[in-house]
């Protein structure tokens, strides 16, 4: 696996005419080596392939990188990248313009004065968004937590309850599952706070009438799940009922416009448009849907914006949301594969509005 993708980031230099890439993103450095830890810096050329490993991480390293030469670095990465690059007769030194700060660029040109780095930008990320088999089984290993979670909290909501107090019991549960962790910090936001699209778990109670959204993602085996789903809080009044019906249907428009040949911004207009068609369009002010994957905002976007051409194997979040401000708001979402021929969700949650 990990052959296969420095293969495939190498022909991306080639295409780049870039002799050498450091890779300083752990997300990135974990996608190419199959590391697990929390640390670590990747240099690599068109024929060797090195890690450098901190004291705390170099028996991990040996083990899970088996493409990779270990270097130990007892002193930094820095000092121990510099004389392998010169050593190494490079030149040109690429490195992940958006991954390191300023203060990081100047140690590597101060460590490294006849080199010209070069920044790139997305090399390793733009491999990301085609998710290869192993990708995609954990991908639906973690869907399926998220499924079985939201089956859970069925169960558990009652009146009475804070938002903090569910959302306890939603992390808990993806954990007793065997998610490595919460994907992101779990939302659980009810009546007006549901208008509010990243709202943070309060100990307001949850009440009849209230709309109440909620949204997690479970990690497993490096990659993450989305889910949102919205419910009432005893029995729904027609407000309630129209609202969801018309999040409903561009929810579904929107999974239905995602396939293989189609820019982001198409899937994204598919399902805004119908939005704006109910009266609605003033409500939904973020995007459709972003990347999923290693990261929960995996590279890739559904938005007005978003040129990207879809491809197979990539995976998305599809999330149109409705939100009034001191009344309530609703989001549904699913995680959707790109198919050969369209999509197939992953997720797989009831989407009819429940009452609980």
């Amino acid at each position: 696996m990990s052959a296969a993708r420095l293969a495939r980031l190498r022909e991306a230099m080639a295409a780049a005419d870039l002799p050498a890439l450091a890779i300083t993103n752990i997300d990135n450095l974990r996608y190419l080596s199959g590391f697990t830890g929390s640390a670590g810096l990747g240099l690599l050329t068109h024929q060797q392939a090195w890690f450098l490993a901190d004291p705390r991480y170099v028996t991990q390293a040996t083990r899970e990188c088996s493409h990779f030469q270990v270097v130990p670095c007892n002193n930094g990465f820095v000092e121990a990248l510099a004389p392998m690059v010169k050593d190494s007769g490079l030149r040109v030194l690429g490195f992940e313009k958006r991954h390191i700060t300023f203060a990081g660029y100047e140690e590597l040109r101060d460590a490294m004065t006849e080199v010209r780095l070069r920044p790139v930008v997305d090399l390793v990320e733009d491999l990301r968004l085609v998710k290869d088999d192993a990708e995609i089984q954990a991908i639906r290993a973690a869907c399926q937590i998220a499924d079985a979670t939201f089956s859970y909290a069925l169960t558990v909501i009652r009146p009475g309850m804070s938002e903090r107090e569910l959302a306890l019991e939603i992390d808990w549960h993806m954990r007793k599952l065997g998610a490595t962790k919460e994907g992101f910090d779990s939302i659980v936001a009810a009546g007006p706070n549901s208008a509010m699209p990243h709202a943070h778990p309060s100990d307001r109670p949850l009440a009849a009438g209230d709309f109440l959204v909620m949204d997690f993602g479970a990690l497993v085996n490096g990659y993450n799940s989305d889910i949102t789903r919205t419910v009432c809080v005893g029995k729904a009044d027609e407000r309630h009922r129209e609202v969801y019906e018309v999040v409903r249907q561009a929810q579904e428009i929107g999974v239905e416009a995602l396939r293989p040949g189609v820019r982001g911004a198409d899937v994204d207009k598919a399902s805004r448009d119908y939005i704006e068609s109910r009266g609605y369009g003033d409500r939904f002010g973020h995007g459709l849907g972003h990347g999923l994957g290693r990261q929960v905002h995996d590279a890739g976007a559904l938005n007005k914006k978003s040129t990207l051409e879809l491809k197979p194997g990539m995976v998305f979040t599809v999330e149109p949301g409705i939100y009034i401000e001191g009344w309530g708001g609703v989001r549904i979402e699913d995680d959707v594969l790109v198919t050969e021929s369209g999509s197939e969700r992953l997720t797989t949650s009831p989407r009819e509005l429940i009452e609980v």
